[in-house]
Formats: C-alpha cells, sequence, structure tokens
C-alpha cells in the first residue's frame, strides 16, 4: 500500500470513529454536532495554527540580507518543486530542527534552529529543507492538523461521554439497549485508537517527505546524513520548550524519547528513514 493510500485509509478511519462517537454519546443529533463541531475546530486550525506555532517558538523572520544562504537553498528547491517561495523563520535555539507550517503553498514558512545551522554542512542543509518543501507541496500541514483536530475532538467527546455515563445515568442501560459497561469501555477506547491512528498518519508522512524531499533535492543521502547527525544532536539535547501537540511538524522529534515512549512516537525509526533514503539512493544512481 503507497503512502498516500495508507493516509487515505487512516483519515477515513478516523472520521469513521470521531462520528461513531458523536452518534453513540447522541444519537443521530450527537453525530451531527460532533461534526459541526470538528468543522469549527478545523476552519480555526487551518487559519491560525501557522501563527501559533512560529509564536509558540519565537521564530523571527529572517530576510535575504539576514540569511542569504538560507534563502538562497529555500528558493532553488521551491522552483524546483513547483510553489512558491515560503516565508524563512529563524528559531532562537541551540537544539538542531526545522520544521514547516502554512495552511497552503501560497501561505508556507519554513523555520530552522539556529542549531541545525551550526551542525550541518550546506549540502545536509539542502536536504532537511527539501524535506519541508516536500511537506508544504504535499499540504501535509493541512492534513496534520485535520487529523489532530479530529483526534482531539474524539478525545474531548469520549471525556464527555464518561463524565455522562457517570452521572447521567451510568447504571442501567440505555434506550436502545446498549451495554453501559461496553460504552464506558469504548469512552476509554476510543482516545487511545485515535492517537494510534493520528501517529501512524504522522510517520506515514514523514516517509513520504522524505522520499519527497530527496527526490526535489536529487540527493537521498545528504538528508540521511544529515538525519543521522539530527537525530544525535536533538538526543543530547532536547527542546525544553517542546510541546507534545507540535512535536509531528519537526523533521526529527524534539523530544527525548525510548522505551514504550517510542511506541508512540510522531516520527518513525530514523534507522528506517535512512535505510529508505539508502535504497531510494541506489534507485536514482545517486553517490
Amino acid at each position: 500500500m503507497t503512502n498516500t493510500l495508507k493516509t487515505v485509509f487512516f483519515l477515513t478511519l478516523l472520521t469513521i470513529l470521531f462520528l461513531w462517537i458523536g452518534n453513540l454519546l447522541g444519537g443521530t443529533t450527537g453525530m451531527t454536532y460532533a461534526l459541526i463541531f470538528a468543522l469549527v475546530m478545523n476552519f480555526v486550525s487551518y487559519w491560525f495554527s501557522d501563527r501559533i506555532v512560529l509564536t509558540m517558538y519565537r521564530a523571527k523572520e529572517v530576510s535575504e540580507t539576514e540569511a542569504p544562504r538560507l534563502h538562497a537553498i529555500v528558493r532553488d528547491l521551491a522552483q524546483r518543486a513547483g510553489i512558491p517561495k515560503p516565508r524563512v523563520y529563524l528559531i532562537p535555539t541551540p537544539h538542531p530542527n526545522a520544521f514547516a507550517t502554512g495552511r497552503d503553498p501560497e501561505h508556507a514558512a519554513v523555520a530552522v534552529t539556529q542549531g541545525i545551522l551550526k551542525l550541518l554542512d550546506e549540502r545536509e542543509l539542502r536536504g532537511v529543507l527539501a524535506h519541508e518543501i516536500a511537506h508544504v507541496r504535499h499540504r501535509d500541514i493541512l492534513i496534520q492538523s485535520v487529523v489532530a483536530v479530529i483526534a482531539g475532538a474524539i478525545t474531548y467527546l469520549a471525556y464527555m461521554a464518561r463524565w455522562i455515563f457517570i452521572f447521567g445515568g451510568g447504571g442501567r442501560d440505555d434506550d436502545r439497549g446498549g451495554n453501559p459497561l461496553a460504552f464506558l469501555l469504548v469512552t476509554i477506547l476510543a482516545p487511545i485508537v485515535a492517537t494510534l491512528i493520528h501517529l501512524a498518519i504522522s510517520r506515514v508522512r514523514e516517509y513520504e517527505a522524505d522520499r519527497g524531499g530527496a527526490l526535489i533535492s536529487r540527493d537521498p543521502l545528504a538528508l540521511a546524513r544529515a538525519l543521522e547527525k539530527l537525530h544525535y544532536g536533538t538526543t543530547k539535547m532536547p527542546l525544553a520548550t517542546a510541546n507534545p501537540a507540535t512535536a509531528h511538524l519537526f523533521i526529527v522529534a524534539p523530544l527525548r524519547g525510548g522505551g514504550m515512549a517510542s511506541l508512540f512516537s510522531t516520527h518513525p525509526p530514523v534507522e528506517e528513514r535512512i535505510r529508505r533514503l539508502q535504497a531510494l539512493a541506489r534507485q536514482m544512481g545517486a553517490g
């Protein structure tokens, strides 16, 4: 199954789960309210998520005079990808990382940390920025925002349903003959399932951005080396101000993880990402 088909499958599954929880909570009316709730939250996320995340990390837009190297690389990669040149931001932290944001290619931005500029050489930095340009071209920021909102809404509805169960008649079956214990179990498991689907979509989109970025830059091995360096750098210096809700935006997970935490990571294993990029390099005849 291709990455695109996987994304469609998981997003459909997440939407079905969302509507089912709404129906469980309030029948057809509950499902309708759940859909309206999701649409409103998606509208807010669509229009304001980029400004929110850039402000959260104190990202400062830099001009071509301030960062000619960055602007030159971003301009060239954007032209290769066939999209408008995104705005360029710098994040004041020694933590090495980067992300893209914006609701569409016409309103996109790429942000890099001071740490990544010091850690990577120009070829590796180009590979990272190509990855972010691929996210923009694939509209991954919009996809991830929609997924995050639906998953969050499922968690909220399930939380509300549990309180209704506890205080509004948990000791008896509902009018449709449902089992209240089964109802309670569903409301507990639904947020977990939604989270796992959200993480699965995030990992699929990272693989696709790796591939897309490598094709844009024509240099898969540069991105592979960059990922290796960034994985080591972020492990030694996790981003202290990182918010788990925005961790999926970064090219590598900004928070230290391991053991059980890796099962709930927004990113696929770096080793597997590198292996795929090396395989792609062989296919492309790159050295």
